[in-house]
């Protein structure tokens, strides 16, 4: 910050003009609005003029950023999600009957780009293309594809069942409310969040408990927990949301156990003070509980 402005390091400035430059795609269709020609165009051509957006889009990028080594590959990723998000914005716009599909890749692409964006401008000493989280585990994209084979084999054979529109608009208030949860927890951490857990104490690390993290100890993983359910509620999948309840809530509950293991010996009774006063914000879920 400086006086009181974001200044955003060059690997911040790379991944949001990439994201923009892909997610500006959505915005072709207003354009080919201005004329009837452009907007026969686009109506006859639009699965081709999308194809060449993109195309255009990274050789962009590569003339950006070929010779400025890591960034290109930031530029990539970002560009892509960018793309992937202005795809899902037309496709929520669109005259389908399959808009609740188009809100779930709109919010999946900003939820990883988010996640480098953030880290970049948070703490950048922990930053690698990994931040993205596309490579989280083999178990998080077979999660997310077992969601879309679902989703499109129930849309095909029982159109009807993705038509409940209010069970996905009280799944994008989950996304939502966690993608604020979790962003807030890291922005307020700043360079006490890592997304590995930290088995050694470096300096300066300290115990965060301003800001959200005086509701609840992981706003992070309450995050994350709640914005895992609600895309399942987005796509109306009754299959698909009681095994991403039980395997996130799972996942969170060894993961703070693990934790909090370390955040006892870093910080010894004052944690032991912050545990008593704070709850983990998950539910059930109480975390370890040690003697000192």
């Amino acid at each position: 910050m400086a006086n009181g402005l974001l200044v955003l390091n060059p690997e911040s400035r790379c991944s949001l003009w990439s994201f923009l430059s892909g997610s500006a795609v959505c915005a072709v269709p207003l354009v080919s609005g201005l004329s009837s020609d452009l907007s026969v165009l686009w109506k006859d051509y639009w699965k081709q003029i999308i194809v060449c957006y993109g195309v255009v889009q990274n050789a962009s990028l590569f003339a950006v950023y070929c010779r400025r080594g890591k960034l290109y590959q930031v530029a990539v990723r970002a560009g892509g999600l960018g793309l992937t998000f202005g795809l899902g914005i037309l496709v929520s716009l669109s005259n389908t009957t399959f808009i609740n599909f188009g809100w779930y890749i709109t919010m999946l692409s900003f939820f990883h780009w988010s996640e480098y964006f953030v880290t970049a401008i948070s703490n950048p000493k922990t930053l690698s293309v990994e931040s993205f989280l596309l490579n989280h585990s083999l178990e998080y994209k077979l999660a997310a594809m077992a969601s879309w084979v679902e989703y499109w084999v129930e849309w095909y054979f029982v159109p009807g069942l993705k038509t409940f529109r209010y069970v996905s608009l009280v799944g994008l208030a989950l996304v939502i409310g966690g993608e604020l949860m979790r962003k807030a927890g890291m922005l307020t951490a700043k360079t006490n969040f890592n997304h590995y857990v930290q088995r050694y104490k470096k300096d300066g690390h300290e115990l965060v408990t301003r800001g959200v993290y005086n509701f609840v100890r992981h706003p992070a993983y309450v995050g994350w927990f709640y914005w895992s359910i609600g895309t399942q509620l987005v796509l109306i999948n009754p299959l698909c949301l009681p095994g991403y309840a039980v395997a996130s809530w799972r996942f969170f509950r060894e993961r703070i156990q693990e934790e909090e293991i370390y955040l006892l010996n870093f910080f010894g009774e004052d944690y032991v003070c912050y545990q008593k006063k704070t709850g983990t914000g998950l539910p059930f879920i109480h975390g370890y509980r040690g003697e000192l």
